[in-house]
């Protein structure tokens, strides 16, 4: 009988080719820990744990520790294709790691999916290996952001996200100067990261919506805790207002849903520990008519392979946020997804089609 063998953890920094830049951080690097499962029959499954401090204040030795010590510890000598059993052993393990969780989920998922010979988004129940996705423009002055787009534009994607949040004083200049460079049709969406306080996220969208700017949503206005402001926020503007860091898991999004505090929900494994978490909100979103959008952290391939995957299989109301391995000077594995101007290509080889570290 075949059984889980082994997991190792390894800390991997990509360059990006461009500098990322929020309201909450600036980086060059993605920095990350890559997970490999292995089962007694030498199949591998591949899942990846990011590094990103000020989101979900998780660190490289934090989910290197957690991975190949409780998270082993509850999975080595387990039948690999018991996968509901082994997810719920990996969720119940320790409190928060939700990345290191995600991470150990999904190549769990790789690896049921290689044991198959299918690939990841056909095993989750889809068919489809493309899946569309915006590109964020990193925060900047109103000239640098207008000849950011005007380039994205160029590189065949019709729908930007425009990061602000970083003086609330100049974010309507900022996207007026977006939209003229780009014209009508190419859809704009925001991304405050928390940027802002409640009165301040009011007046900028309404200032936004006046000047008829045509905003598609507003992601995370106000601090995740905030969600009094969502609310607040929520009920004053026409402008979608999307909840990312305010939503984690399941309760989460409950408490989201209850005091109607956001119009959309953005589902990231590594906030939620994972794709059968992930799924859970996705289907509570639908039954309770909120849209979804599926993002990444600033992750390589392998992660935005299973966050593509699972878009791919469940779909969402909005474009996906799936460029953060875009971002990347190049892939640090071999095989995996790859971009074809606005699309994400995921491989048809079986999992998620990653066969080593480059």
């Amino acid at each position: 009988m075949s059984t889980i063998e082994s997991m190792t953890a390894t800390r991997v920094s990509t360059p990006l080719h461009t500098p990322f830049v929020t309201a909450l951080r600036r980086t060059g690097t993605t920095d990350t820990v890559v997970v490999r499962v292995t089962d007694s029959d030498g199949v591998t499954g591949w899942g990846e744990a990011p590094q990103v401090w000020q989101v979900t204040g998780e660190s490289l030795a934090g989910a290197e520790a957690c991975v190949v010590g409780p998270l082993t510890d509850v999975l080595r000598g387990r039948h690999p294709d018991d996968l509901v059993d082994l997810c719920h052993r990996v969720a119940g393990a320790v409190a928060g790691n939700h990345g290191a969780k995600a991470a150990v989920d999904v190549a769990l998922h790789d690896l049921a999916a290689r044991r198959r010979g299918v690939s990841l988004p056909v095993f989750l129940g889809g068919s489809r290996h493309r899946v569309p996705t915006n590109v964020t423009l990193a925060a900047g002055d109103p000239a640098s952001l207008a000849e950011a787009a005007k380039a994205r534009v160029a590189d065949g994607f019709e729908v930007l996200k425009l990061k602000v949040g970083t003086d609330a004083a100049t974010d309507v200049e900022r996207v007026r100067a977006a939209r003229a460079s780009v014209g009508p049709d190419v859809r704009i969406r925001l991304d405050a990261n928390q940027g802002w306080a409640a009165r301040d996220a009011v007046r900028v969208i309404r200032a936004i919506e006046d000047a008829g700017l045509d905003v598609e949503l507003v992601e995370q206005p106000v601090a995740a805790a905030d969600l009094d402001g969502l609310a607040w926020v929520t009920d004053r503007v026409a402008t979608p207002v999307l909840a990312d860091e305010s939503v984690y898991g399941v309760r989460d999004l409950v408490e989201v849903l209850r005091r109607r505090a956001a119009d959309l929900v953005n589902v990231k494994l590594a906030k939620c520990g994972g794709l059968g978490v992930a799924v859970t909100l996705l289907e509570l979103a639908r039954a309770q008519g909120m849209g979804t959008l599926v993002g990444s952290m600033m992750e390589t391939h392998v992660g935005v392979g299973a966050a593509a995957s699972l878009v791919a299989a469940y779909g969402t109301t909005v474009v996906a946020d799936l460029d953060a391995a875009w971002w990347a000077a190049s892939s640090p594995v071999v095989g995996g997804l790859r971009y074809d101007g606005a699309e994400v290509v995921l491989p048809t080889a079986p999992g998620l089609g990653i066969e080593a570290l480059a």
